[in-house]
């Protein structure tokens, strides 16, 4: 019997050979087009990745050479810049420029519409919005400025206690000596303190005659 079984064993074989076959023929295409549909893919995601860091070197190039001209506000606010993010940013070296120089309100204006763009990432935005209210001085209402302040102070705002810090002064401008002096002394106890802002709100409280290690 062994060999009639081996002879069906060889001809069930070659059947589902030229099964395979047969529908290798009738549908391999699709298997052939996949595959180049995944190639193509990583070869198209790779160029993008290529593209987009080729474009993000060239902007930084180009902020730099703002940076160093004559005139980098007017350099920095003139960028052909690719999307919101990299106006903004733009606009928020802009805004440093124009302070550094002494133009408020160019800074103010930079500051602000960096401090406005959603397409900056919250960190950024928020420190343009802080340097708006420190740049703004009394030219910003205090309302404005108390829930700007409000708003960058909030916990877990990456500029919290900078915030905090502009909350005691314009205490102390409004005459609230009390309240400029237990804010401060809030800093203090902050566990995120910097070794800075932990100096500023020391000398804040002994210029307005308070005693520091007081709590």
């Amino acid at each position: 019997m062994s060999n009639p079984e081996s002879f069906i064993d060889e001809v069930t074989e070659e059947v589902r050979r030229d099964r395979l076959y047969a529908a290798f023929r009738k549908y391999g295409w699709i298997g052939a087009l996949a595959i180049l549909g995944i190639v193509g893919g990583a070869a198209w995601s790779e160029w993008t990745k290529a593209q987009a860091r080729a474009e993000a070197q060239a902007f930084g190039d180009a902020v730099l050479a703002a940076a160093q001209a004559e005139d980098p506000e007017a350099a920095l606010a003139a960028l052909p810049a690719k999307g919101g993010a990299q106006a903004a940013l733009a606009a928020l070296m802009a805004g440093a420029q124009a302070a550094q120089a002494g133009d408020t309100d160019a800074a103010l204006v930079h500051y602000r519409r960096a401090g406005a763009s959603a397409d900056l990432p919250a960190s950024l935005r928020d420190l343009a919005r802080l340097k708006a209210v420190i740049i703004a001085g009394d030219k910003m209402p205090a309302a404005e400025r108390d829930a700007e302040l409000a708003a960058l102070a909030q916990p877990g705002a990456p500029y919290r206690l900078m915030a905090v810090e502009q909350q005691a002064l314009a205490q102390l401008a409004a005459g609230e000596r009390d309240a400029a002096i237990a804010t401060a002394r809030a800093i203090l106890a902050d566990a995120e303190v910097t070794p800075g802002l932990q100096q500023r709100a020391s000398e804040l409280i002994v210029a307005l005659g308070g005693d520091p290690a007081q709590q």
